[in-house]
């Protein structure tokens, strides 16, 4: 029987480094809606900058990843940390209006993506099907964990120092994980498999109708998880203050709430993996995206509803919604051939990321077109929704998900 994965120090100084690393992703969401008054941003403008944010995302992965399938995955993740520790601290240092933040945070994302998808190709290399379903989990609860401590660090740091300390310290997180990922790394072979001469790509995946789906899956189950994630610390101050509560307040306990909907998140990824290699992958992604949808079409509604209501469907919202991450991965390491993991990633990334760098400005110009300009912001169950029309979709794709492998399947 394999040893349990919390004892491989290997992993966990992985997901160490991972944590690190991801503690700059939520420190923008957490300070804009200080940053809405300060710089005085629309809406739109605001999720411009956390969906071009996505889109730089998406390009790092698909470049990343793309080139881990000739280069190898170890080389590729420790050169993303590197360019991620120069641009965080760039981004730490001169953010200061909502150009800069703009291009310099787009620099953050750009630099990212190395980190994960190549990441994904070493624990396909280190673990089996049995337990990787399981080690998938921690490295997706590595980054929900992060986004976590993002949140609360960057609102204690917004009320200590304002918005730059919450950007320098998130930036000198992300210096100290990508050190802890030459460490972790140091000893772990470079792979770079062989393709066949009478393969290709396009045989791999377009004919690959099980990978299709979980590509298709994974691009809804984006546009819902990275729209509510951009906007629930928002959403979150706003139906504190239509409570009576102080503005500033507000803020910042809508950034602890979130926080803690990430640690729901952290819990939901570390333990969905592991309940895929038990139960198949297919019964888990269905039943995570069907309750995630409903969560998408009602919870905008209850704004005006007790806080504690909104607490609970909001922790249900985030375990559901991001509870599926770890059995998509794992499943398309199952489905697609070790040499051509890298491309099919780069290229889920593209279309992944790109849904979800759209879904923050299309729902901020929702919540636009649906409030009074100017007055509070109490309109916002047709922005949620959109969100869960990502979320039913990525169900029916899960629905008909079918593969050759005996753990995704049974």
């Amino acid at each position: 029987m394999p040893a349990p994965l919390w004892r491989d120090s290997w992993l966990l100084l992985l997901v160490v480094s991972r944590t690190l690393m991801t503690l700059i992703f939520m420190v923008y969401a957490a300070c804009m809606p200080a940053l809405l008054d300060e710089w005085g941003m629309s809406a739109t403008e605001a999720g411009t900058v956390a969906g071009s944010f996505h889109f730089g995302y998406l390009i790092s992965l698909t470049v990343f990843s793309w080139a881990a399938d000739r280069i190898g995955g170890r080389t590729v993740f420790l050169l993303s940390a590197g360019l991620s520790a120069v641009t965080a601290l760039a981004f730490g240092l001169f953010a200061q209006s909502y150009v800069s933040t703009l291009v310099l945070f787009t620099l953050v994302a750009l630099s990212q993506g190395g980190t994960y998808y190549p990441a994904i190709m070493l624990l396909s290399e280190r673990y089996r099907a049995e337990q990787r379903g399981g080690a998938m989990g921690w490295l997706i609860a590595s980054t929900s964990i992060g986004y976590a401590f993002s949140l609360m660090l960057s609102g204690q740091m917004l009320a200590l120092g304002g918005y730059r300390l919450a950007f320098l310290v998130t930036a000198a997180s992300t210096v100290l994980g990508a050190v802890l990922a030459i460490i972790a790394l140091r000893g772990t072979p470079n792979v770079i498999h062989r393709r066949e001469r009478d393969h290709n790509f396009r045989q791999e995946l377009v004919r690959n109708r099980p990978a299709v789906r979980l590509v298709l899956g994974y691009t809804f189950h984006n546009w819902e998880l990275l729209g509510m994630w951009a906007w629930m610390p928002a959403f979150m101050a706003a139906a504190l203050t239509l409570q009576g509560n102080d503005p500033v307040f507000a803020i910042a306990v809508g950034a602890y709430l979130t926080a803690g909907f990430h640690a729901v998140g952290f819990l939901a990824a570390s333990s969905m993996g592991h309940l895929s290699d038990r139960v198949g992958r297919r019964a888990v992604l269905v039943g995570l995206s069907a309750v995630a949808a409903a969560c998408s079409f009602s919870i905008g509604w209850m704004i005006s509803w007790p806080i504690a209501v909104i607490i609970a469907v909001g922790a249900i919202y985030a375990f559901t919604a991001l509870g599926d991450s770890p059995v998509l991965s794992t499943a398309l390491t199952e489905v697609v051939r070790p040499a051509y993991l890298g491309s099919t990633l780069a290229l889920r990334g593209v279309v992944g990321f790109s849904s979800g760098a759209i879904a923050p400005p299309v729902f901020g110009m929702i919540i636009d077109a649906t409030n009074v300009a100017g007055g509070p912001t109490t309109v916002w169950g047709w922005a949620f929704a959109t969100l869960g029309l990502g979320g039913l979709t990525a169900c029916i794709a899960a629905y008909g998900f079918r593969s050759h492998s005996p753990v995704a399947d049974r």
